[in-house]
Order: structure tokens, then sequence, then C-alpha cells
């Protein structure tokens, strides 16, 4: 239970009310370190002066003080703000060292498991800055979920048979390749295809009879083709997870998908769930006030639709019971999953209330949005060698070498690129821009990386001028705060970190803690800046480097969240 649930629990009992109310971080510390709207609420269910009563829940509280409390005030209309001892932020302080890396974790999902499925890129198709939007933000939202106490299985699902498979087996039949098949060669080949298949008939016709040939695995020259591109794709696939610090527990592929979803489709055709039109199957959702879609097309193939019937099937099979399963995808698939989601909620009842559509806009370039259709592409792996090439220009340190710079540059282009994806609420658009994200002046990745590296060298200086192990203190050993201690924002904060990420994982909001992260990181520096940390004279000097590291702590924890490293030295 984090203290947030502590308080509201205590307002709850003494109050002896029942119903909804708010105990939220004011935005402004100097209101105190909860403000709750119980009054407001309250009232206006009984009629009262919201003020009014405010005073009389005050008092009640007063008496009633629990040791976490030191005051309690009236504000405003009617908000009620809570001041907490001055001794709690102490104990954070030393349960912050004590636990490490878990510290803010918490068991409020514990028994709960939940499939995650993201990334999902297409085989023959570059690995796209969609793409790693998308692995992005799955990453982030199952590192939450995960210390919220869930079994989080992560899985992705790769288009490996259907239409753009077809159009780029045909681009490989119909274009020279100089140096072999390779990634850009399949990317060049899938433009070729999709360009050709809009224009010419001859080549649609062509594409359509390989597409059927691909399913039936029934011509050896498309087989070998087929089986040559889908290997290099799934290769180059996984070493851009590693790149980007991600590992899946299962792979899930269209053609496993499909056949068992024709058979699911076909099956629930007899028990009305779909029905025919113009020799395609179709699930009526004009019935269910959404639209229709083909989910059978007129040559008896699966289509997409099909394919999320197989798909939930087979994850039925392997995870069952799982209490929810997430699918990440760029929210121009949201009226396609609307329909899917109410289809498979007719197949399988069970799944009322377990499925969960999460999506998210596009990453775009000041030039506009990409698209692999034109091949008018800018990969993954080409925005984060032109961050890493970028970054590595700003790097002055003589002492490093060559491979040291290097490994530092990607770890700031990838905190730089996940910090810009995760910054602002999942669901709209984000431009790029590469200067902004590469700066060291604020609200931006290497800003936070910077704030936790300076801090770490602090504890190292310590280390050498006080005596104290940076790392390895044992938590007995910590200092607490002096009486004459004054109580800092930095503590404040500190304090706040497990209900931030309870918060972030219960609503599935990785930007609640790049927000948060970023006004810590902006506390330790106006801290850093006002007081003399490392002072033999001081005898708060002790405390002082508890804090410091307490900060480099929930620093790292919680950019570990959302996937962002820290190097060693910047």
């Amino acid at each position: 239970m984090t203290l947030h649930d502590t308080i509201k629990n205590w307002i709850t009992c003494t109050l002896a009310i029942e119903g909804d109310f708010v105990l939220e971080y004011p935005a402004d510390m100097v209101y105190g370190d909860f403000a709750s709207n119980v009054a407001m609420v309250m009232a206006k269910n009984i009629g009262k002066n919201p003020r009014e009563l405010a005073e009389e829940f005050a008092e009640k509280l007063r008496v009633a003080r629990i040791p976490e409390i030191f005051d309690v005030e009236v504000a405003g209309p009617g908000f009620i703000n809570f001041t907490l001892s001055p001794g709690i932020f102490s104990d954070v302080v030393e349960k912050i060292i004590s636990v490490g890396p878990t510290f803010g974790e918490h068991s409020h999902y514990s028994g709960k498991r939940i499939i995650v499925e993201y990334t999902q890129p297409n085989v023959f198709k570059e690995f796209h800055v969609g793409h790693m939007m998308n692995n992005v933000i799955g990453e982030a939202v199952s590192r939450l979920i995960e210390a919220e106490g869930a079994e989080v299985i992560r899985a992705t699902y790769h288009g490996d048979v259907g239409l753009h498979v077809a159009k780029a087996v045909w681009g490989l039949q119909n274009m020279e390749v100089d140096t072999g098949v390779n990634v850009k060669t399949l990317g060049q080949a899938y433009a070729l295809g999709a360009k050709l298949f809009e224009i010419d008939g001859k080549a649609k016709e062509e594409i359509i009879a390989i597409n059927k040939k691909i399913y039936e695995k029934s011509d050896d020259e498309i087989n070998l083709l087929y089986e040559k591109g889908r290997e290099i794709s799934l290769h180059y696939f996984e070493s851009m997870y590693t790149r980007l610090g991600s590992t899946f527990d299962h792979h899930f592929y269209e053609s496993q998908s499909g056949e068992m979803g024709k058979k699911i489709v076909l099956e629930y055709l007899e028990k009305g769930i779909f029905e025919k039109s113009d020799g395609a199957v179709i699930f009526p959702g004009e019935k269910y006030g959404l639209h229709t879609r083909v989910f059978l097309n007129s040559e008896g193939l699966p289509t997409y639709e099909a394919k999320e019937v197989g798909l939930m099937h087979i994850k039925q099979d392997l995870f069952s019971p799982f209490d929810q399963s997430i699918t990440v995808t760029a929210n121009e698939q949201n009226d396609f999953f609307r329909v899917v989601e109410k289809s498979l909620e007719e197949i399988f009842p069970e799944l009322h209330d377990k499925l969960l559509h999460l999506s998210h806009g596009v990453l775009k370039l000041p030039s506009g949005k990409m698209s692999s259709r034109t091949g008018d592409v800018l990969s993954a792996e080409n925005i984060i060698d032109m961050l890493s090439d970028a970054a590595r220009e700003k790097i002055k340190n003589g002492v490093l070498g060559d491979a040291e710079k290097n490994d530092i540059a990607e770890t700031v282009a990838l905190g730089a690129l996940k910090f810009t994806i995760l910054r602002q609420a999942i669901g709209g658009d984000i431009v790029f821009d590469k200067e902004k994200a590469l700066s060291l002046d604020g609200d931006s990745g290497p800003y936070l990386q910077y704030a936790t590296v300076r801090a770490k060298s602090i504890l190292v200086r310590a280390k050498e001028a006080l005596g104290i192990a940076s790392g390895e203190t044992q938590p007995e050993a910590m200092p607490r705060a002096l009486n004459s201690w004054k109580v800092t924002n930095l503590e404040r904060l500190l304090e706040r970190f497990p209900s931030i990420i309870s918060r972030s994982a219960k609503e599935y909001a990785p930007h609640y803690l790049v927000t948060y992260v970023t006004e810590l990181a902006s506390e330790f520096n106006s801290f850093y800046a006002s007081h003399k940390i490392i002072d033999l004279d001081d005898p708060t000097s002790l405390y002082k480097v508890s804090l410091t590291r307490a900060f480099v702590d929930v620093m790292t924890s919680g950019l570990h969240l959302l996937g962002i490293k820290v190097p060693e030295e910047m």
C-alpha cells in the first residue's frame, strides 16, 4: 500500500463517508504534500456549503491525526491540504537506499497475467519508425505493469503472409538485384510490387496468383524466395529488438493464425455470427453500431480480420487463463479493432472486458509522414544512426576510446528518441525535432541522463572526501536528517515515486512518469545549485549525500521503466 492509499483510507474511515473523492498532489508544493476535494464532493451530495464542511472535516482529521500527517489546512472554496510529518521523508530516503531498484514497485496486480502485443513488423518490409514508436510504447507499458506485480507476456505478431508479401516476392522476381537479397532490397521489392499492383492490371493478376501460391506452398521457386526473404526479415527484426532493449516471450505469425481464423469464421458462419455477401464472409457490424468488415474474401482467403480471430484462439490455447490482452497499434487501426474485438466477444464471450486496444499516433519528421508503400521510408535504423552520429559529435571527453564514445552516443540517442515518444499522452502524433531531442537544457532524454550521471559523479567524490561508499553503504548506516534540517522539495518528489508508477500503470500512461522524472531532475539541479553537498564542516553533509544517492536510485529506476539507460559518462 502506498502512502497515498494509507492517507485516503484514513480520510474515508475518519469521516465515515461513502463516495469517490480525489486525493492528489497539488500543482504547487507550497500548498502541502496532498490535497483533497472530499468536502466539495460531499457538500454537493448533501447540499451544504463546501467551505464550511471542509472546516468540519479538517477538525475531525486533526483530532484523529495519524503519524504520517503533520498538518491539515483548508484552502480555497473547500479543498483540504495535508502536510506530511518531516520524519516521513527521512524514512523514504532510507527505504529507497535499502530496497534499491525495487523501490516504488507494488503487488497491486499480483496474480494477474497480462499479454501485451506490440511492435508487429511485417516481413519483407523495413523496420520503420512506426514499429520503433510502437515498440517503445509497448515496452514501457509492459515494464510499468510488471512493476505493479503482474505477470506480463510480451508478444509480437508478424505479417508473414498476405498481399504485401506477394507484392514483395513479385518485386524480387521483376527487379535486378546485384548484391543479393537483403533488408534493403526487400523494401525496394515491396515498393515496386505495391506501385505496379495499383497501376498495372497484369502485375496485379500475377501478384494475386503469387499470394495464393504462398498460402498453398505450391510453387518451388516462390517458396524459395519467400522463405529466404522471411528468414532475412526475422533475423533483422531480432537485431532491432536488441538495439531497442526489448525481448519477446512469444512470436506469432499470420501464417499460423490465418488457417485457424478461417476455420473459426466458417464454424461461426453456421452459427449466425458471420454472414455471406457477394461470395465473401462478413461480420455485420451495423448490428452493433459499427461497420461491416470482410473476414474471408471471395477467394476464401482469410483477411487481417480473420487472422486476428485465429490469433486470439492461439493466445487462449497458449496462455489461458489470462486477465487481459493488450494490443498496441497505430490509431489508424482504431475502426478495425472496434469491429474485430466485437466479433471476438461474440465468438468467445469469456473475453468480454479482457481486450484492450491501446492506440498511438505516428512519429513525423518536419517533412511529414513516411510510407513503406511508396518507398519513402526512414527506417528505425536510419534515425537511430542519425541521432547517434549527432550525439557522438557532442562528446568532448578526450579520454574515452572510440568504442566507449559509440556506446554512449547510442545510449543518448535512444534516450532522446524514447523520451520524445513517451513524453506526451499516447494517441497524438509527434513531430520529431533532432536538436530539441538531443538538448541538455531540459525536457529531453539526454537532460535526464546527464542529471543522473552528474549525481553519480558526486557520490564518487563523496566517497573520496567523506570516506563513505557511494553505492554499498548499508541502510542502517545511512544518516537521517537532523532536527535542524528543513525538508526540501527534492525529498517531497522522491516520496511520490511509488504513486506515480501506480497511476502510470493503471492508466497505461508512461507520460506521467516522464513528467515526474523531468521534474525530479530539475529539482535535483536546483538542490545542487543551492546546497553544498560535500562539506566536511557541515553535519548535514552525510544526509545530503544520502539524498543524492536516493535521487540516483529513483531516477535510474524511473528511466529503466521507460526503457531508457543511463550511461556511465556523458
